[in-house]
């Protein structure tokens, strides 16, 4: 077990907040410099307001070059499941989502993009796991 605490690293994407909007759910990049691979983890709580088809939220994984310019990541550079997974009824908060990134780009980070009117807000919080780290020789 003790191997594991030199090969990944946990790092926040989203501080653990009760967000309202997108600007809240919109994380910080992480750079991949350094490793080999990385999971990313977006995590939601009960929400405070009634989800519908028009108050909800869409958990994204998003990758960038030069942490500046972002975009979301492909569903074939993501393993364990798709993309933009829409939150927007009560029986599907309370959740965490974990992808792997396939993907090339150097910056990753969770966005949690909130629509409707989200009054009360919802628990959300973003990690990066950074794995199998590049040991200099």
């Amino acid at each position: 077990m003790r191997k594991y605490a030199k090969e990944l690293l946990a790092v926040k994407s989203i501080l653990p907040i009760v967000g309202n909007d997108t600007t809240e759910g919109t994380g910080a990049g992480v750079d991949l410099a350094g490793y080999e691979s990385a999971h990313l983890l977006a995590e939601i709580g009960q929400s405070g307001d009634t989800l519908s088809g028009s108050v909800y939220l869409t958990i994204k994984f998003q990758e960038s070059a030069d942490n500046s310019n972002w975009a979301d990541i492909a569903d074939a550079d993501l393993a364990g499941g798709e993309n933009a997974v829409v939150i927007d009824d009560a029986d599907e908060d309370e959740i965490l989502i974990g992808r792997g990134y396939q993907g090339s780009k150097r910056y990753v980070r969770v966005r949690i993009e909130f629509t409707g009117t989200h009054t009360n807000g919802t628990p959300i919080s973003g990690v990066v796991i950074l794995g199998h780290a590049r040991h200099a020789t």
